[in-house]
């Protein structure tokens, strides 16, 4: 097959951004150029991306990374905040839930992103905090252009705005109407907070990293603790359940937690060493798939074989099984990830895979680890709806949004990856905060984050909800290392698709030796098979989608094996970015999906 790319693999030595959207790339690369590394770059670009893509993050709400500094170890960064001290068990089931809703108050976990992306300044960056604020606050104060999924987003959640979230209704409905399509649009309370956050910390005098202590103080006990503390205890929400609730977040809570540094996990495939967050997050099960597919071989194969798609399919459904019986904060549970990673763990898992499609959830066995897979809420299956109402649907389209009128969470997340002159790397993932899922707090001009819906509500569930516990995020990004030195990094949108979308642009880079943009443009597909993490909890048993640029007698063949197949549009699954230090040259890519993501670089 010829390989065919919408845009050149962007290819340089002074450095390259890549992200979700051409904004935030313009302003990575704009750092870059005044002198500032990747880490300067990278925090400029994740809180630029807060104001351009507002229905996909948030001030509000929780990022992961993985960085480099150049002859350093790579470090992860857990920018995911804990569920509240209130937050147990009898605190849900004493409403009468059974789960955690996915939209209002009663979801809020820490907001984890500003913390994180300051610590990141502070330790490996260069420049002031109004230097790589003042992007976000000019994008704020002057505005925006309006995507047509900002649009689509705020139209499905504007009864639900009117009706019972005023204080979002002042912000997102101007003139009580949605913005165009293409229209300008200012949140002037979130330049605000943000300006008065640099003012107080300026005031407080000091150096550079003085001040940027000062900032993470004001956010976790000053004026924005203060007041999230006080909205929630005086306010109650509608949300998912159909009821209004109170939260369960308090200042306290705000002033215990912050980002904190971790090793990576790491797996040995190919030639390369693949690095990913910890079992708090998905991410593993990225490596899981690798430890499965490591005796299959894929390199007599090709992108679009129906082979391909099945072996990788199959394995992932093993693979997120296994997320779902034993992963969890591993501050909270013991995974034995050593064994899911083992030789001899993956050589019995991978006789499950078979020339037919499976549809059941099969789940491995280690001793004393793990629980069970859960029953599903009753009456919440996917069956029939393909591509729709998963949690995260990155592959929302304008007329095909899939959130909730309730404002459950529906939304979505941002990526970027950069590498400056000098071999430094980020890569990054934020999301929450969604305009969608939670009221805007208005003295502050935003809203927070819904993460606790992945939070199960039984205690057999390794992921379930306690005070202080992480939730077992979706959000995950990567890096792969050669001969011990970083490579590339990448990630995408798309909640449990992450580590389905991801782990194929890997395949193909290293299989088939597509180059960055090949590997993003090649024809998607992932499966909704697994259980999802978001509000209401669903599945859909052996379900795959492809994208329509597969050849017919791929498709043909999965339906020969049982797939319950769905052919989706030509240009609808993913939205990967990449970047990559090879052949004495930065490399970088993005998605042309939804004309929106760009990679830049000289």
């Amino acid at each position: 097959m010829q390989n065919f790319t919408t845009r050149p693999e962007i290819v340089g030595d002074f450095g390259v951004v890549a992200s979700t959207h051409w904004i935030g790339s313009g302003v990575g690369m704009s750092v870059l150029e005044r002198g500032g590394n990747a880490f300067d770059a990278a925090v400029a670009t994740g809180f630029t991306l807060q104001i351009v893509e507002p229905h996909l993050n948030g001030p509000g709400g929780e990022v992961p990374m993985i960085v480099a500094k150049n002859g350093e170890a790579p470090r992860v960064i857990c920018g995911q905040g804990v569920a509240p001290a209130a937050a147990t068990i009898g605190a849900y089931t004493s409403l009468g839930l059974d789960i955690v809703p996915g939209s209002g108050l009663l979801s809020a976990v820490v907001p984890g992103a500003f913390d994180a992306w300051l610590m990141l300044l502070l330790d490996y960056g260069t420049l002031h905090l109004r230097d790589v604020l003042s992007y976000a606050i000019s994008y704020a104060q002057n505005g925006v252009p309006v995507l047509p999924n900002i649009a689509g987003t705020i139209g499905n959640v504007k009864g639900l705005f009117n009706e019972h979230w005023h204080s979002s209704a002042d912000v997102y409905l101007p003139n009580g109407q949605v913005p165009s399509v293409g229209s300008r649009f200012k949140n002037p309370g979130i330049a605000k907070t943000y300006l008065r956050i640099i003012e107080e910390a300026e005031s407080a005098g000091g150096n550079r990293e003085q001040q940027i202590e000062k900032a993470r103080s004001i956010w976790r006990e000053g004026f924005v603790a203060d007041t999230i503390d006080s909205y929630f205890r005086q306010n109650e929400m509608m949300d998912s359940s159909g009821r209004r609730n109170k939260g369960l977040l308090s200042g306290d809570d705000m002033a215990r937690w912050q980002a904190s540094y971790e090793e990576p996990l790491g797996y040995h495939y190919k030639g390369y060493d693949v690095l990913k967050t910890g079992p708090w997050g998905q991410g593993p099960a990225f490596l899981q798939q690798l430890a499965l597919l490591k005796g299959v071989d894929l390199d007599v194969l090709s992108p679009t074989d129906p082979d391909f798609v099945h072996q990788v399919v199959e394995a992932s459904k093993l693979a997120f099984a296994d997320r779902e019986a034993f992963y969890g904060d591993p501050d909270f549970v013991d995974v034995s990830m050593a064994t899911l990673l083992s030789n001899e763990y993956n050589d019995q898992r991978r006789k499950l895979i078979g020339e037919m499609a499976s549809l059941e959830q099969r789940p491995g066995y280690v001793d004393g680890h793990g629980g069970p897979i859960l029953d599903r809420p009753k009456g919440k299956t996917r069956e029939g709806r393909a591509n729709k109402d998963m949690g995260e649907p990155t592959v929302a389209r304008f007329d095909d949004l899939s959130t909730g009128s309730d404002g459950r969470t529906k939304g979505d997340t941002c990526h970027l990856d950069i590498i400056d002159q000098w071999g430094n790397m980020v890569t990054a993932t934020p999301s929450g905060g969604w305009l969608q899922s939670s009221p805007v707090i208005p003295e502050l001009g935003f809203c927070l984050t819904n993460r606790a819906q992945m939070f199960w509500l039984d205690e057999r569930s390794p992921s379930c909800i306690a005070p202080g516990k992480r939730p077992r995020t979706t959000l995950s990004v990567s890096m792969a290392m050669k001969d011990g030195a970083p490579e590339m990094i990448f990630g995408t949108p798309g909640g449990d698709q992450q580590d389905q979308w991801s782990l194929h642009h890997f395949l193909r880079y290293v299989h088939f030796g597509q180059n960055l943009q090949e590997a993003i443009d090649a024809p998607g597909f992932h499966s909704n098979h697994i259980p999802s993490s978001f509000f209401p909890r669903e599945i859909d048993a052996g379900h795959l989608v492809v994208e329509g640029r597969f050849p017919q007698a791929t498709i043909d063949e999965l339906l020969k094996r049982g797939h319950k197949l769905h052919v989706d549009g030509d240009w609808t699954l993913g939205r990967m970015t990449a970047a990559s230090k090879t052949g004495g040259f930065l490399r970088a890519g993005a998605n042309a999906r939804f004309m929106q993501g760009y990679a830049v670089g000289r």
